[in-house]
């Protein structure tokens, strides 16, 4: 059978990317790398919409998450992150790892958080160092107003603002210089159509000015020592020579369509899924903020999601995502981000009627599809 990945990362890889990383390998301290590295380089720089560079990592995510607290703070220091979701939760716990104080706004699941909540915690703690947060919740599906909240922390504060952008970078406009984001991160697997192994950490000049008295520990997620070396298109340690190949290679598609196509491709494909999850009778776990990365729908009342997706894996070759922690079983989660089209939405979506009305929750054949369709016709 067929197989089709729609879970929100790793996302499916072009075959121009594969072919790319199938090329012999080569040393990446060898001269011929280097115009590699450079490449990638310049096409982050353009992506973050960055003056400053954008540091690569051999690393999930994650990685690049733990190096935007150890590189910039200090034991004993305060911050405030967003506690929206599982990804969230994730900064409140790399924080109390180093010894950081978070002060964490709690925002309930499948909501977005309310720009005024920041201001209110900045004005009750006026010596934070950083507001930490998601430009989406992977784990909900909804996005945050990182515009605003950014406008707001420059306002009312000297923190810096640090963006979570894993599922956001590539899929919907975050201009780091100009939105005045300090630290912007990704990961590979997501909107950049590559396999997981790499971080991409962006970071404005107020941010290493930080970096200059952080003394929190660190080794090898040491970012004045990766700049040292990026800027001679090399890296501190042995990188993932072949993601980086296949990144030249993905981030030239993007080139090639065009950054605001992009945005416009994920924007449509987004509006198609809600449309058509939504005319099954389904409910949005995100409605207000629901994000162009994403959809995360509730499954019908009584019926498991977990039963839904493996349906839909048997029958049609299609991975999903279930919910995590509290929303699992309750929903599950589609992904439209990075190498997608219109056919992927059509079929996924035919398919999902097919398995809700074999699981017993009654669905008018084609009327998730029909709601796609008219989306993409109008």
């Amino acid at each position: 059978m067929k197989k089709y990945l729609l879970t929100p990362g790793p996302t499916e890889l072009p075959a121009r990317v594969l072919l790319a990383m199938a090329h012999p390998i080569i040393h990446h301290r060898a001269p011929e790398f280097l115009p590699v590295l450079e490449q990638a380089r310049e096409g982050l720089k353009w992506l973050f919409k960055t003056k400053n560079e954008v540091l690569i990592l051999a690393s999930s995510g994650t990685g690049a998450m733990e190096g935007a607290v150890t590189n910039f703070l200090s034991k004993g220091d305060k911050v405030i992150t967003v506690n929206a979701g599982k990804f969230g939760e994730r900064w409140g716990q790399i924080c109390k790892a180093y010894g950081v104080e978070a002060d964490v706004i709690n925002v309930e699941w499948g909501q977005s958080v309310d720009p005024e909540k920041i201001k209110e915690a900045l004005q009750k703690n006026p010596d934070v160092k950083g507001v930490y947060f998601q430009a989406t919740e992977t784990s909900t599906g909804v996005v945050h107003p990182v515009k605003e909240i950014a406008k707001i922390v420059h306002d009312n504060s000297n923190a810096i603002v640090v963006v979570d952008g894993i599922t956001g970078v590539g899929v919907f406009d975050l201009p780091m210089d100009e939105w005045g984001i300090d630290i912007l991160l990704t990961g590979s697997q997501k909107a950049l159509m590559l396999p997981p192994g790499l971080a991409f950490i962006g970071i404005s000049d107020r941010a290493w000015k930080l970096n200059e008295t952080s003394t929190l520990p660190r080794f090898y997620f040491n970012f004045s020592k990766e700049l040292k070396n990026i800027v001679k298109n090399q890296t501190a340690y042995t990188p993932a020579i072949s993601l980086i190949i296949g990144l030249g290679e993905s981030l030239k598609m993007m080139k090639e369509e065009g950054l605001e196509n992009v945005y416009k491709r994920h924007t449509l494909l987004a509006e198609a899924t809600r449309k058509g999850v939504q005319a099954m009778g389904l409910k949005l776990y995100a409605p207000k903020s629901p994000s162009n990365s994403l959809t995360a729908a509730v499954a019908p009342e009584g019926l498991d999601s977990g039963k839904i997706i493996s349906s839909l894996e048997k029958d049609f070759g299609i991975r999903i995502a279930n919910g995590q922690d509290q929303a699992k079983g309750k929903i599950f989660r589609v992904a439209h981000m990075g190498y997608y089209d219109k056919s992927d939405i059509l079929f996924m979506l035919a398919s999902l009627e097919i398995v809700l009305n074999k699981l017993g929750y009654k669905v008018e054949s084609g009327i998730g599809v029909g709601a796609a369709e008219k989306v993409f016709i109008a």
